[in-house]
């Protein structure tokens, strides 16, 4: 009867213990942060950083690949130049809103603790490469349609069963040189079409919170783990 016993308490808790180790497949998360932009107007990055901020959706297929999608805004700004390329007093400044869909790789198995597995981590790095739509200008007359492609590196810290922390450092390359909306800055030189080394670009240095949930199924109908 002991025996019985010994063997009911140790399936019960192996039960428990396995259905707590269970990923979560889906993920929800909130960032904010800085941004910038590079164009003729700015040559480095974070030459005038404003804010940024977004929201986005993740599913994982394995401990390494995830895909997320997101959407995010920003506000970019710049000086005001003449045709001879004379810098003005005044500034000029777009709204941008962004949908971007990009697949990741973590350079760790990412998830809870393991016991039965030490490779799996609750953090690790991780890049990023997609492609995105959006639109300039929000807000006002001259919105226009944009196409990019977003790609970057990151930091996931997982640490509770539901929630984790994100730090992404994103940059957009845009196919064309017009995200200024000035006359004297898009696309000034006509190198838009075969040149893309004339495009702009805007970067995005976030941190948020994320949300776990949909656990994954069990792997074991039998032993309900």
């Amino acid at each position: 009867m002991k025996r019985v016993i010994y063997i009911v308490l140790f399936a019960v808790l192996s039960t428990m213990a396995f259905a707590q180790e269970q990923p979560y497949l889906c993920e929800l998360g909130l960032q904010g942060g800085c941004g910038y932009y590079v164009g003729d107007a700015a040559a480095h990055i974070f030459m005038h950083p404003r804010e940024a901020y977004g929201v986005h959706f993740r599913y994982k297929f394995t401990k390494r690949w995830a895909i997320q999608a997101k959407v995010s805004s920003q506000r970019i700004m710049g000086y005001d130049y003449t045709i001879r390329g004379e810098k003005l007093d005044t500034k000029w400044q777009n709204q941008l809103v962004n949908v971007d869909v990009m697949a990741e790789f973590n350079f760790f198995r990412f998830g809870d603790m393991h016991k039965h597995d030490s490779r799996i981590k609750p953090y690790t790095p991780y890049i990023f490469l997609g492609f995105g739509a959006g639109v300039n200008g929000v807000g006002t007359k001259d919105m226009h349609p944009l196409a990019y492609i977003p790609l970057g590196i990151g930091f996931k810290w997982k640490f509770s069963e539901h929630c984790g922390l994100n730090i992404a450092w994103q940059h957009n390359i845009y196919m064309m040189d017009n995200l200024e909306n000035r006359e004297t800055l898009d696309n000034k030189h006509q190198l838009n079409g075969w040149n893309w080394m004339n495009c702009d670009v805007t970067g995005m240095l976030t941190a948020g919170i994320v949300f776990e949930f949909a656990q994954a199924p069990k792997s074991c109908r039998i032993c309900n783990w």
